[in-house]
């Protein structure tokens, strides 16, 4: 009995011992399991974060490089610099012959028509105009017209299966917001920038008539000028303009056409040939704190009317030099850029309402707006 006990005891400490290994086993092979599962994860290539690259992807395409010829005509030869021999055998003298130059900018495809928004200044002088697409197409492009008091032309391609931009609604633009800048600088290839939207509503930064600028510090170099001002989702907001520089290169400051107005001018030149715009007739400027004090007035903001062009619509609707404009159509005024700007807005027929001072008296009149005269700087 006593060997039962001996050999039952023995049986059961084997077992529980290798029942004790069996349980080390699995566990060793687990954690061998565990750290092979978790080195392979950490071997396993991760996902790129790939940035702004699906808004370039999609912008990108609807930019193009525009190549303008200009011909450019020498001096005639004086009497000096004419062979003798000319005379002599009876031959005119040779002029030289015009010099043709090159140069290039940006601009972006609007719409499935083939129109093409730039900047004036890079088409200005044209012989010819030549587009270069992003996939390398090439063709010839015809002006349709121009807006120089926005910097703005309008060209036209004939081409199949045009890449379109994509237009931002601008009324959710913030200050802060990314901005990447599209175009062909130094005849490189095109170039993306990156930056954030510094400012809006810039005035006074051109010579430009109508300005209302967006400011950004991505990179707009020669070349950029026409191209597009996109956002991260790949929309365009804006047409890149001009640069604030003292030396001609680009130190972070940077400015765009809100792409609203560029639009805006698109439609108008399609329809038209050139943007109709409304007309008021006044000149005037802001109330400074020196005006206020001469005029005894405080904490009033408005435009000091300054001439009324003769039988003009603020002529005709009763507007007299020193009469104080606060509101056009309910609209705060602040500058004559104010003014330049809503009145612009509307059409020739439109009826305005003008609220003010004269005198020190409130008034309110209606102005029936006439058509902007051309490349005038009257309001």
């Amino acid at each position: 009995m006593k060997n039962k006990h001996v050999l039952f005891s023995y049986f059961l400490n084997w077992g529980l011992l290798g029942l004790f290994l069996s349980m080390l086993f699995l566990l060793f092979q687990g954690q061998l399991q565990i750290s092979f599962n978790s080195r392979a994860s950490e071997s396993a290539p991760q996902p790129l974060n790939r940035g702004f690259s699906p808004a370039v992807t999609l912008a990108a395409p609807s930019v193009v490089s525009i190549q303008v010829v200009r011909v450019q005509n020498s001096s005639p030869l004086n009497s000096s610099e004419q062979p003798s021999q000319n005379f002599l055998s009876g031959i005119p003298p040779q002029r030289p012959r015009p010099k043709p130059s090159i140069s290039s900018g940006s601009g972006v495809i609007l719409d499935t028509q083939g129109h093409i928004a730039t900047n004036y200044h890079v088409i200005k002088g044209a012989e010819s105009i030549q587009i270069t697409l992003n996939d390398g197409r090439k063709t010839i492009a015809q002006i349709v017209g121009d807006d120089p008091e926005t910097d703005l032309a309008i060209l036209k391609i004939d081409l199949p299966d045009l890449p379109l931009a994509h237009i931002a609604d601008i009324d959710q633009l913030q200050i802060g917001d990314i901005a990447l800048a599209i175009g062909y600088p130094f005849e490189i290839g095109q170039t993306v920038t990156q930056g954030i939207i510094s400012a809006t509503g810039r005035t006074q930064v051109s010579a430009n008539t109508y300005e209302n600028f967006l400011q950004t510090d991505a990179a707009i170099n020669p070349g950029n000028s026409g191209g597009a001002l996109i956002n991260d989702r790949g929309e365009i907001i804006g047409i890149n303009s001009l640069i604030f520089s003292t030396t001609g290169v680009f130190n972070g400051i940077g400015f765009a056409i809100p792409i609203d107005l560029a639009i805006t001018v698109l439609e108008q030149i399609v329809e038209h040939g050139y943007v109709v715009r409304g007309w008021m007739g006044v000149g005037g400027q802001a109330l400074t704190p020196v005006i206020l004090a001469k005029l005894e007035l405080k904490d009033i903001t408005g435009i000091l009317v300054t001439d009324v062009d003769a039988r003009g619509p603020g002529d005709k609707a009763g507007l007299k030099p020193g009469d104080i404009i606060t509101h056009i159509n309910g609209r705060n005024m602040e500058s004559a850029q104010d003014i330049l700007n809503i009145v612009a807005t509307g059409q020739p027929g439109d009826v305005f309402e003008v609220t003010g001072l004269r005198q020190r008296e409130s008034f309110s009149i209606e102005v029936v707006l006439g058509q902007r005269p051309m490349m005038s700087q009257q309001q």
